[in-house]
């Protein structure tokens, strides 16, 4: 498990599940977090993003890029993100922000 989910009291383990069945788990309150951060130099497509974006919107929570922006999906067949996604609710996304960040920010002072 991810040290900066350590920080944050997380205690269940990880769930992997494909394709935008994770959107909808979390748009109804079967999970609290998604992360996706995917290896270096993959691309995400919007396709596998978009639809699962507006139904977890909808349902009131909350899809950003790891900066903490909204996913834009104007750019073409790829976001244009710099590390990855996060989505959960609005009570957990500023916790959850803020351990993301810390722990990106980590990293790269270790590089």
């Amino acid at each position: 498990m991810p040290y900066f989910l350590q920080k944050l009291g997380v205690k269940a383990p990880p769930v992997r599940i494909d394709s935008q069945a994770k959107y909808g788990a979390l748009s109804r309150g079967d999970g609290a977090i998604y992360l996706r951060f995917p290896r270096k130099g993959y691309r995400e497509k919007i396709w596998d993003h978009a639809a699962g974006s507006i139904v977890v919107t909808e349902a009131g929570g909350v899809v950003t890029d790891a900066a903490g922006y909204p996913l834009d999906f104007s750019k073409g067949k790829h976001l244009n993100l710099q590390a990855g996604i996060i989505v959960t609710n609005q009570k957990l996304m500023p916790a959850l922000l803020k351990a993301v960040k810390e722990s990106l920010e980590e990293q790269a002072s270790s590089l």
